[in-house]
């Protein structure tokens, strides 16, 4: 019987770090990638990033963990961004909603973007930024948010890519994030 390890070493825009590992299930686990707290990984992965960026106007990225990078690569980049956000809030007006599922959640979900910021979109090319891109289930719900507000995804770009994401051409990241499978 073989063990996984507990974490996976990595480098990530220049920088050292160690993912622990959590597992989906008894034969697959996934490196924890959390940029929360993580300020110098933050600039680090948006200046990066935006070095492999196309031409955007505008930068939207799905709540929560990539919110920090959006509005670093959004300071950086002097450029507007925008959250799908997971529930309505109280002043957001003429919602614009999409159903998603991903591989860290156990149940469809629904994202909002405000009427108001998706008129900001129209006819903009917008830039889909995520910490993690993985099954693209998460990635594909913004994408729908952005066209059904009229704006057009010009690139779709996460500081890593996960398992078979890594396999996309559609997609620009960081660094490739492997599976860890139990024998």
């Amino acid at each position: 019987m073989s063990h996984l390890p507990t974490h996976y070493n990595m480098t990530i825009a220049g920088l050292e770090r160690q993912l622990p590992l959590c597992p989906l299930n008894d034969k697959v686990s996934i490196g924890a990638f959390v940029i929360f707290g993580d300020v110098e990984l933050t600039v680090a992965s948006a200046t990066e990033l935006l070095k492999k960026a196309p031409a955007f106007d505008v930068i939207i990225t799905a709540e929560a963990k990539g919110i920090p990078l959006a509005y670093e690569m959004a300071r950086q980049s002097e450029k507007p961004y925008f959250i799908a956000r997971k529930y309505p809030k109280l002043y957001m007006k003429d919602l614009i909603r999409v159903d998603v599922k991903s591989i860290t959640t156990d149940k469809v979900q629904t994202l909002y973007l405000d009427g108001e910021e998706g008129e900001k979109m129209r006819g903009k090319r917008v830039l889909v930024i995520d910490d993690v891109i993985s099954t693209g289930e998460s990635l594909r719900a913004v994408e729908e948010l952005v066209k059904t507000a009229g704006g057009i995804v010009c690139g779709r770009g996460a500081i890593l890519a996960e398992g078979d994401a890594t396999e996309r051409e559609d997609i620009f990241y960081l660094e490739p994030l492997p599976l860890f499978f139990a024998d």
